[in-house]
């Protein structure tokens, strides 16, 4: 069996980890290693990091001596990391129990290096919504700066098949966004899985804000990361907004 790296950044997330490490643990897929890397949380997020690694053998925990962001945090897992596959996850974000086995069947299959699928949107309980976000069979590098449709938790890597440095995250905002328009520009199509893998958790209370700090973050994306010209920025721009509002209706 295929091993799978799975890497999860951590800040103050105590109250979820729970969730998001038993989502792992319960896979019907076992062969894995589960790499958690706490970036300096005030909570007591390390204390569950420790408890469960004690528990199972294919958990671990970095401990960094200081925060550096999400970016970071998930580059230091990605370079831990031993797996033919590999898998992100945040730390307040779970998964489907087969997740992991019909995501691997699936890149077997179509024999490609990256696919992602399709997610709900859930509570701050974790309770589903009912708010489904399906995807597209494939997605290119001019489609991904339209539409921002790739989720980071249901992204999967065959690493075999892709240069780990590719992976690596800009120390930037919207950081997941960069590293797949980064991977796809450099002539790789995503494919896309077109089943509900993981729940994505939103908080109520930072709805409002978020929406308009992702926009600020996505202009600025195209403009000094993609190095759009203004005219190109404004064209994507519009595509994104549209999709993304149609995301959550």
């Amino acid at each position: 069996m295929d091993l799978i790296s799975i890497v999860v950044p951590v800040y103050n997330c105590e109250k979820y980890l729970k969730d998001t490490i038993g989502s792992v643990i319960l896979q019907t897929y076992g062969n894995w290693e589960l790499i958690l890397v706490n970036d300096c949380s005030k909570d007591k997020s390390l204390k569950v990091l420790k408890d469960f690694s004690k528990k199972d053998k294919r958990i671990r925990y970095i401990n960094l001596n200081r925060n550096q962001g999400v970016s970071n945090a998930r580059n230091v897992g990605v370079k831990e990391a031993k797996g033919k596959y590999l898998c992100f996850l945040d730390g307040d974000d779970v998964w489907v129990q087969n997740k992991l086995e019909i995501q691997l069947d699936f890149m077997k299959e179509k024999g490609c290096a990256f696919s992602f699928g399709g997610y709900e949107y859930a509570n701050a309980e974790c309770i589903p919504t009912g708010k489904k976000v399906y995807v597209p069979k494939t997605v290119t590098y001019k489609q991904a700066l339209k539409n921002t449709i790739i989720s980071t938790d249901t992204v999967m890597f065959d690493m075999s098949k892709i240069d780990k440095s590719l992976i690596f995250m800009p120390n930037v905002k919207c950081e997941d966004t960069a590293t797949w328009w980064k991977i796809l520009k450099s002539g790789y199509t995503a494919y896309g899985m077109n089943e509900i893998l993981a729940y994505y958790r939103r908080m109520r209370n930072t709805l409002s804000s978020n929406k308009f700090k992702s926009a600020k973050n996505m202009w600025l994306l195209y403009r000094k990361y993609a190095e759009l010209n203004i005219f190109a920025s404004f064209y994507n721009f519009c595509f994104y907004a549209y999709n993304a509002i149609k995301k959550r209706i």
